[in-house]
C-alpha cells in the first residue's frame, strides 16, 4: 500500500483510539487521515487504532466516509492527507461475492494465489465454510448466502492480519444473515485477524463486534466497549448516537 507508513505504537484518547494499543499488537494505526472529493472533505482528520484480533464495527449515515475509509485501509483509494499503518495485503469482503461465474469454487477461492494455495488448501477453507466436497461446482449453482460463503473463504484462506467487510451481508435474508454472523464469529476466533465491518444494522454490530464506533461528519464520533453497558443500553446509545430517536 503505498500510503502505508510506520507508526510507532501509542495510546490515544481520540476517540477511535484504543488506549490498550500501548501494550497489544496493532493491525491498524491510523493518524490525521484526510479524503477530500474536490471541496468536499469525506474524512477529517480522523484517527483509529484496531487491535490485533479486535472485531470493530464501524456505524454511521450514508454519506459519513466509512467506505472510504474502509478503502483507504484496503489501499483502493489515495490519501490527501494522513498516515495509515495497515498490513499491506488486507482481505476485503463486498456486498457483492465478486465470484468469477467462468472459474470453480476452488479457483475463486485461490485466486491469484494457486500456486501456493491449492487445490487442497482451497478445499479446506470451502470446508470450513460449510461447503465440503464443492470445489468443483459452479458459481451459478449458489445461493446468495453460500456465494458469501465462498467470498469469505477466499479472503480467510490468506491468513490475513486485516479482514476488512464492507456491508457483507445487506443482501441476505434475515435467517441466512444469522447463519452468516455465527460463521464470521466462528471463522475470526479461529484466525485471528483484525477486522473492520461496515454496517447500517445497528444488531450486526451488536452481534459481531469488540468495539462498536460510529462516524460522523468524517470523523469517530463515539466509540463504546459492550462490557461498559448492558445489550438493551448500548443499543440505545448507538441508535441515539444515529440520531434515531427510540423510547
Amino acid at each position: 500500500m503505498s500510503a502505508t507508513l510506520a507508526l510507532s505504537r501509542h495510546a490515544t484518547d481520540e476517540p477511535g483510539g484504543a488506549s490498550e494499543a500501548a501494550v497489544q499488537p496493532s493491525a491498524v494505526s491510523v493518524r490525521g487521515l484526510q479524503r477530500r472529493y474536490g471541496a468536499r472533505v469525506v474524512i477529517d482528520a480522523l484517527d483509529l487504532d484496531i487491535r490485533q484480533g479486535e472485531f470493530v464495527a464501524l456505524l454511521g449515515e450514508s454519506g459519513c466516509g466509512k467506505t472510504t475509509l474502509l478503502r483507504a485501509l484496503a489501499g483502493l483509494d489515495r490519501l490527501d492527507a494522513g498516515l495509515i499503518r495497515a498490513p499491506e495485503r488486507p482481505s476485503v469482503v463486498f456486498q457483492e461475492h465478486r465470484l468469477l461465474p467462468w472459474a470453480t469454487l476452488w479457483e475463486n477461492v485461490a485466486l491469484g494465489h494457486e500456486s501456493r494455495i491449492g487445490r487442497t488448501g482451497a478445499a479446506h477453507a470451502l470446508a470450513e465454510v460449510g461447503l465440503a466436497g464443492r470445489e468443483d461446482d459452479w458459481p451459478r449453482n449458489l445461493s446468495g448466502g453460500q456465494a458469501q460463503r465462498v467470498a469469505l473463504a477466499r479472503a480467510l484462506v490468506r491468513d490475513p492480519a486485516l479482514l476488512l467487510l464492507d456491508e457483507p451481508f445487506a443482501a441476505l435474508d434475515a435467517l441466512t444473515r444469522i447463519k452468516m454472523h455465527g460463521l464470521v464469529k466462528e471463522l475470526v476466533a479461529r484466525h485471528a485477524p483484525g477486522v473492520l465491518i461496515v454496517t447500517h444494522d445497528v444488531d450486526e454490530a451488536l452481534t459481531l463486534a469488540d468495539r462498536p464506533l460510529v462516524m460522523r461528519a468524517g470523523r469517530i464520533a463515539a466509540s463504546f466497549r459492550p462490557q461498559d453497558h448492558t445489550p438493551r443500553a448500548l443499543r440505545l446509545r448507538l441508535l441515539e448516537e444515529l440520531g434515531v430517536q427510540s423510547h
